[in-house]
């Protein structure tokens, strides 16, 4: 068995170079002055451009809040148009589906009033699945089924 000749590991001739430990001050770009001039004008610059763009939207907002206020009468009134001409429909529906029987008044069930507490004149509104039965299945489930985002 031959024996390999090891070599130890030393430190190179003349030894290690000294260890720095003396403080190393970091390198100044800007002054203390420099820099506070600089945020004052990039703060002035950008409210400059805050308040120009915020004059914009802020009129876009007032104007579309008008239309908003001026047809919300509108569209009350036409939902509530659509609500009584499908009243009606519903009536008529009734009407024709039930004119072959005899004692059939429309609005009643034989004959004998719904409602007996509520006088002839009033307005009952139907429930929910009354206003749809004539319907097709599709506009009530996609009605009763809405999500209304505000």
């Amino acid at each position: 068995m031959a024996t390999v000749a090891r070599k130890q590991d030393l430190p190179p001739p003349g030894g290690y170079q000294k260890i720095p430990y003396a403080r190393v001050p970091a390198k100044t770009f800007f002054s203390g002055w420099s820099m506070l001039a600089g945020f004052a004008g990039i703060t002035a610059a950008s409210l400059y451009v805050y308040f120009i763009t915020y004059k914009g939207i802020k009129q876009n907002e007032i104007e579309s809040r008008s239309a908003r206020l001026a047809l919300f009468p509108l569209l009350l009134a036409e939902r509530d148009r659509e609500y009584l001409k499908q009243l009606r429909k519903n009536r008529e529906e009734e009407r024709e589906l039930m004119k072959n029987v005899d004692g059939w008044k429309v609005g009643t069930l034989f004959g004998e009033p719904i409602y007996k507490t509520q006088k002839e004149d009033k307005l009952v509104e139907p429930t929910f699945h009354e206003y749809y039965v004539h319907a097709d299945h599709k506009s009530f489930a996609q009605r009763a089924h809405i999500k209304l985002w505000s």
